[in-house]
């Protein structure tokens, strides 16, 4: 691992002061970029650890917003008493993520801006309707999660802005689910994650891994609209699916393997959605 200078600022006027240049990078969690730099894939001058800042804590707004502090770690959201109540389907999603070690120490922050598109929340937090508070020497601005990606690992954050925290709106009487297949162990990186969220009889359908990036599936959630209990347009909509979809073929399974799994888990995610407890 190649040498580099650790700042670390306690304000967040600081922090953004110190970002910007090529090579200097900011730093929460670290659970990614670590394994990055030993591999020799990223080689910074400079890490901005954000360690220091007040950027961690989970809470609801009068309106039932989700809040949270983009410091949080995943392990804390996972046991946040205000997330179990009103938004198990997070729990859910967590206890799957990686492991209890990487998510204690994990921020939400950093998984969402690490880009990379095997990560589970970002498809979730995306059918969700979640947005994300950013902040860079412009003052703050708000946007919805799925606008932060690019491609793959390429994020659309300019080099001196941070991610402060994320808004997941109240799930009041919307029924939600994520699943995932992983064709290796269950803590592996999943070949595809599937994320539907139901609201009256319409469904927003969110797809990830087996793209470059979260990919929202408008033709499967056009076919879906007034017929949720119909077999027959969830099967449409899966062969929808996978004919928009751009698929990448990897290590976990060739585009046409993926497409398939399409098909299947768009069902079988539509039916744990229906079956979810409001």
């Amino acid at each position: 691992m190649s040498p580099f200078e650790l700042a670390e600022p306690t304000s967040l006027s600081e922090a953004l002061a110190l970002l910007g240049d090529n090579g200097v990078r900011p730093f929460s969690g670290g659970t990614a970029l670590m394994l990055m730099m030993k591999a020799g894939v990223f080689r910074p001058s400079r890490l901005v650890s954000l360690r220091k800042l007040k950027l961690s804590g989970i809470d609801t707004a009068a309106s039932g917003e989700l809040r949270v502090g983009a410091m949080t770690t995943l392990a804390a959201l996972e046991r946040s008493s205000v997330v179990q109540k009103g938004f198990p389907v997070i729990v859910r999603t967590l206890r799957t993520l990686a492991n209890v070690r990487v998510r204690n120490v994990a921020t939400v922050g950093g998984a969402l801006a690490h880009a990379d598109p095997h990560m589970d929340l970002p498809p979730l937090l995306s059918a969700l309707g979640a947005r994300v508070t950013i902040v860079g020497p412009a003052g703050e601005r708000s946007a919805p999660v799925e606008a932060l990606y690019a491609g793959y690992l390429e994020n659309t954050l300019k080099p001196n802005e941070l991610i402060i925290g994320l808004e997941v709106p109240a799930l009041g009487r919307r029924r939600a689910a994520y699943l995932k297949c992983t064709t290796r162990s269950a803590d592996d990186w999943p070949a595809l994650g599937m994320a539907v969220v139901l609201d009256g009889d319409e469904a927003r359908v969110v797809m990830s891994a087996a793209t470059d990036r979260p990919t929202r599936l408008l033709s499967a959630e056009k076919i879906l609209r007034g017929r949720l209990s119909d077999e027959k347009a969830i099967e449409q909509a899966g062969e929808a699916a996978a004919e928009e979809a751009q698929i990448e073929s990897d290590l976990h399974g060739s585009a046409a393997y993926k497409k398939q799994l399409m098909r299947v888990y768009l069902a079988r995610t539509l039916h744990e959605a229906r079956d979810a407890v409001h």
